[in-house]
Formats: C-alpha cells, structure tokens, sequence
C-alpha cells in the first residue's frame, strides 16, 4: 500500500482529487467507482474545482456507485442515487446517463445485482475506485466476515454501520436494513483503489486495515493484496499506524515521476 499523510482533511481531498485526474489522463476510457459518506467529499469538491478551472473534463465519462440502500425510494434526499446526483453528477458536470447506481427498489434484488456486475464489466471495469471506510473496517456495505471473493449482492447493515449513519436521518429507525454493495471481489477488480479517511473515530480501522492482518473481520485489509492500493489520511486518522513516521519519510522522498499531487 502506498500511505499518503496529510496534515488536514482538505489535504486529503487536494491529492486524492490529483490521483483520480492522474488515472483520468492515462485511460483512453476511464471509468470511476463512486463512494458515498462523508469522507470523499472534499475529493469531489476539488475535481469539481478542477472541472470548473477547465483542467479535467469528466463528461463522457462512465461511473459506477459503490452501493445503495434497499427499500428506500431512489428521490429520497438520502438515497445514494440522489446523493451521488447531489455531490457528484452535478458538481463534476457529469453525463447521468453514465451515472450508475445499483438499484435498491428493484423487485429482483439478487437479479438487479447481476444486472449491475455485467454493467460494470461491458464499461471495461473499474479505472480508480474511490474508498471510505467505516468505523469497523467496512468497504462499500462489506461488514465484518464478508466473503474476499463476494460480488455486488444484498447485505444486511450491522448496528454499528445503521448508527454511523444515523445522521443523515431523522431517528435510527429511518435508516435502511438492507443495502445493495459492490463485493470485495468486486472492488478489487478495479485496476486503482483509494481509500481516503479523516478523523480520529477511524484511527483504529485505518490501522487494522494496513498494518493487521488480512482478516475478513476488518474487511478493508483485503486491500493489502491490491496492486495498486492508495490509502491518503490525515493527521488524526493516521494516528493508531505504528510505521507513520516510515511512511512520511518515503512519500517525501518520492521522485517526481511518482507523485501526482
């Protein structure tokens, strides 16, 4: 894993936005994997920037969302599909049309799951697949003992995920049971992960994450086995890590040709 420590969380955001420009650049076709939460906010919020500056241009590209919650109506203010809309489509100045998200009102749920794989799959997969991580060490909806190898499928939330996000709503029982999420297998099809977290309340999941071991426990160390896993933090989420002072010293002893923030 390459570590990247940031001094902020809006640092975080300036070289996580830098990596997806890079990815962008060297793809003839580049496709993005969209995550939802808080934390890659401040990464859309500067691609959005660099749309605006005129130095990225995002239109034609295909974009696949990370998940979405079952049974909630996809106009709802917290569906993913209207928060990708709202922080990402919008912002980037995006095709919808080449927007996906998985659909969580189907009838069919295990058939829109497959539905949703072979859509990523005909687009050329995943170029850069943009990560939060929750406080359990979940990636996408991949609670604790997810399988390594899962595909987008229905899962059901912990407790721990339901009152993380708790608020975003009004009262515990609004937030969904059920979601729609992309597989560990899935996610690591993706030719660049990058996983972006800020704050203390992640400090330990970052560490399980990078310096545990591979454990289907902390879902988020299966991407210690990616090729080409980025994990950009800040200050406080950095903390629990035992090697941090290694890791700042190889990033600012980077050579140009490597860096690309």
């Amino acid at each position: 894993m390459e570590v990247i420590i940031c001094p902020d969380a809006d640092e975080v955001g300036r070289v996580a936005a830098a990596k997806v420009a890079r990815v962008c650049a060297d793809e003839e076709r580049p496709v993005l994997g969209l995550a939802t939460g808080s934390s890659p906010l401040a990464i859309y919020a500067h691609l959005a920037a660099k749309v605006e500056a005129g130095e990225l241009d995002l239109s034609a590209v295909d974009a696949f969302a990370l998940d979405e919650y079952v049974g909630l109506d996809r106009n709802h203010p917290e569906s993913y599909a209207s928060v990708i809309a709202r922080t990402v489509t919008e912002p980037l100045r995006m095709d919808p049309a080449r927007v996906h998200v998985p659909d969580g009102a189907a009838e069919d749920v295990e058939a829109a799951a497959e539905a949703y794989e072979r859509a990523i799959s005909e687009a050329g997969g995943v170029s850069v697949q943009i990560l939060g991580i929750g406080t359990n060490g979940h990636i996408g909806f991949n609670e604790p003992t997810s399988s390594f190898s899962s595909r987008t499928r229905i899962k059901t939330l912990a407790e721990r995920t339901r009152l993380d996000n708790q608020r975003f709503f009004s009262s515990l029982e609004e937030v969904p049971t059920h979601c729609l999420t992309q597989g560990l297998g899935t996610i690591m099809d993706a030719r660049h992960v990058l996983l972006v977290a800020q704050g203390a309340a992640k400090a330990d999941a970052v560490a399980a994450t990078v310096e545990g071991p591979v454990s289907a426990v902390c879902p988020a160390s299966i991407l210690q086995h990616h090729r080409r896993a980025t994990v950009v933090l800040d200050e406080a989420a950095a903390s629990g890590l035992r090697l941090r002072g290694y890791y700042q010293h190889v990033y600012a002893h980077k050579p140009g040709w490597q860096r690309f923030a």
